[in-house]
C-alpha cells in the first residue's frame, strides 16, 4: 500500500480508503463489517470514511465498535455533517455541527476524528457560521483538521476568502472514468489552495469492473436493480457506455489489472488525489481493490481509455 499526504496536513492516508456508504450498518452483517475492517488493516488501509447519515448513525456505531481496542495512532478517521438526522437535525449550523459531531465522536467511541467534511454545502446556514462552527471544532481538539463534500467552486472560493476561521485540508467529490467534472474547476482549485480529493465513487458504482453486460438485464441483487441506487447508476447504464466500458478489457488486461484495479489506477494517476473510497461487503473485494495502489500503468493505456469513454458518453 502507498500513501499520500492528505492537503496542507500532516495526515498520511492511503491510496485506498475503506468506505461504509450503503454497507456498514445498513446492508452488511456486523460480522462481516468487522472483516472487511480487519482485513483493511492488514492490507495497509489506514483512512476510514464515514457519515453521521449513514444509516442514521448505524454505520459509525458499526465503526466505532470495530475499532475499538485498535490504538488511535494506526488509524486515519473521518465523519461528515449536513445530512437529515430526523426531527430536523439537518443543515451546517453552528447548533448542528456541534451536536452532531458529540453525536458522532460517540458513536465511533473516540475523543477525536482526524477529519470532520461538510458532506454538502447549507445554502440555509451562513458560511461565516458555518466556518466558525469548524473553526471552533479544531480548536476544541474534536477534530484535527476539516474537509468538504460537493461544493461547488464558487462555494470553496467563498471559504477561502473568509479571514480567520480554519483552512480545508480536502474535498470529496464523485470521480471517475465516467465522472469526471472535478477536472474543470475542483481539482485546480484545490490543488492551489493545500486541498486533496479524497474521491467517492471510482468504480462508478461498479459499472468500471465490467460486471454488467451491454446485451443482457443487470444481475438481480446488483446496484443497478436497486431501487435505492438504480437512479444514481442509470446515467451509465446505456448500452453505448456498457460497450465502451467492456472495451476497456484489453486495456487492463495488458496493464496487467483487473478492470477495477484499472479504473482506481486511473483515479490515482491524478496529483490532487490523495485516496479513493471502496465499499467491501467481502474481504477478498479488498485485496483486488488494495493491488491498485501504487500500479504503474503506461500512460497511453489511459488515453486510449479515456477516449473510448468520451465517445460513448452522452454530450
Amino acid at each position: 500500500m502507498k500513501y499520500r499526504k492528505l492537503g496542507a496536513s500532516d495526515l498520511n492516508v492511503s491510496e485506498i480508503s475503506l468506505g461504509s456508504w450503503l454497507t456498514y450498518g445498513v446492508g452488511v452483517e456486523k460480522e462481516k463489517a468487522a472483516a472487511c475492517i480487519n482485513r483493511s488493516f492488514e492490507l495497509g488501509i489506514n483512512f476510514i470514511d464515514t457519515a453521521n447519515v449513514y444509516g442514521r448513525g448505524a454505520a459509525e456505531t458499526v465503526l466505532g465498535e470495530a475499532l475499538a481496542g485498535r490504538p488511535r495512532a494506526s488509524y486515519v478517521l473521518a465523519t461528515k455533517v449536513f445530512g437529515d438526522m430526523g426531527d430536523g437535525n439537518q443543515g451546517l449550523s453552528r447548533v448542528q455541527i456541534e451536536k452532531q459531531l458529540d453525536a458522532s465522536l460517540k458513536r465511533l467511541k473516540t475523543d477525536f476524528v482526524d477529519l470532520y467534511q461538510c458532506h454538502r454545502y447549507d445554502a440555509n446556514a451562513p458560511l461565516d457560521e458555518t466556518m466558525e462552527a469548524l473553526t471552533k471544532a479544531v480548536k476544541s481538539g474534536k477534530t484535527r483538521y476539516i474537509g468538504f463534500s460537493e461544493w461547488s467552486p464558487q462555494n470553496i472560493q467563498d471559504a477561502i476568502a473568509l479571514p480567520n476561521v480554519e483552512r480545508f485540508i480536502s474535498s470529496q467529490p464523485q470521480y471517475s472514468l465516467l465522472w469526471r467534472r472535478p477536472e474543470a474547476k475542483v481539482i485546480p482549485l484545490s490543488a492551489a489552495n493545500g486541498i486533496s480529493q479524497i474521491v467517492w465513487s471510482p468504480l462508478a458504482q461498479g459499472v468500471l469492473t465490467g460486471k454488467y453486460d451491454p446485451n443482457t438485464p443487470p444481475p438481480a441483487g446488483t446496484r443497478a436493480t436497486s431501487d435505492q441506487m438504480s437512479g444514481a447508476i442509470a446515467r451509465w447504464m446505456e448500452k453505448p457506455v456498457l460497450e465502451a466500458v467492456q472495451k476497456l478489457r484489453p486495456l487492463a488486461q495488458e496493464a496487467g489489472l483487473t478492470m477495477g484495479q484499472f479504473a482506481l489506477a486511473w483515479v490515482l494517476r491524478e496529483p490532487n488525489v490523495a485516496s479513493a473510497i471502496v465499499g467491501a461487503s467481502r474481504p477478498e473485494q479488498l485485496d483486488e481493490n488494495a493491488a491498485a495502489s501504487g500500479a504503474e500503468v503506461d500512460p497511453a493505456l489511459f488515453a486510449k481509455a479515456e477516449a473510448l469513454i468520451a465517445e460513448a458518453l452522452p454530450r
